[in-house]
């Protein structure tokens, strides 16, 4: 095989964050369409279909949905583990403001004080870091004693919860790492070129996004490489122990 890969990562890898940088730019699309023409409906949608086409024809369809899929679960656990931290946090400020030292050792405990603030931020790995330690620290007394206060059993539960669904989508993703086809030139030569196409797209909407880095980091193919990266070299870890 004489054909170099464009991206320095592992082929699964960079489709997986190739489509999220696409569904980046479709939930942007509306502004993104009125500084390019050529994006007009249905640019990104077919983008999409053409990274499937390459993972079905090229990558396994089954193992790569699996990834995929898998990683998808912890953008949705994302979204509604931060807000349900959100208002257990609260709560727990609210009920025990008249006991100040108990309120900061139960944030303590929990993993509040040393990662809520950076899991805020969409940080993938303080927010791991935050599900594993609430998950060990929240022993049957603290959780009576935070119920009995007037926090609901099923807001702890289901903070709870989220743990062990990180769990599952690791181990989803390693299972399906064996069962991978062999990669051949042509293979490359296909992944190359959807990555270039792509990366053309998320140059130029980043250039468009000039003086807002959040959306600026969505489109850089480093950025969302190195969080896929950290969220599973943290759920590998939680999960030996």
């Amino acid at each position: 095989m004489t054909t170099v890969r464009s991206y320095n990562t592992k082929d699964v890898d960079m489709i997986i964050t190739i489509d999220t940088i696409i569904r980046t730019a479709i939930a942007n699309k509306a502004y993104l369409q009125t500084k390019r023409s050529t994006w007009a409906d249905p640019f990104f949608d077919n983008i999409r279909e053409n990274i499937n086409l390459v993972v079905q024809e090229h990558l396994g369809i089954d193992s790569a949905q699996s990834l995929r899929q898998s990683t998808q679960i912890v953008k949705a656990i994302q979204s509604n583990a931060l807000n349900d931290l959100a208002e257990l946090k609260v709560q727990i400020l609210v009920d025990f403001e008249d006991q100040p030292i108990k309120k900061t050792e139960i944030l303590n405990q929990l993993g509040f004080t040393t990662y809520y603030a950076t899991a805020q931020t969409k940080d993938q790995e303080a927010l791991i870091n935050l599900l594993f330690q609430y998950k060990t620290n929240l022993t049957p007394a603290l959780k009576a004693e935070i119920v009995a206060k007037g926090t609901a059993t099923a807001t702890l539960d289901t903070l709870l919860s989220y743990a062990d669904t990180l769990k599952d989508a690791n181990v989803a993703q390693e299972g399906n790492k064996g069962s991978r086809k062999v990669i051949t030139e042509e293979d490359i030569l296909a992944f190359n070129a959807i990555y270039k196409q792509v990366i053309g797209i998320a140059k130029i909407a980043t250039n468009f996004y000039k003086g807002n880095k959040a959306v600026q980091d969505q489109f850089s193919f480093k950025k969302v490489a190195n969080a896929l990266g950290k969220f599973r070299s943290n759920l590998t870890f939680w999960q030996k122990i």
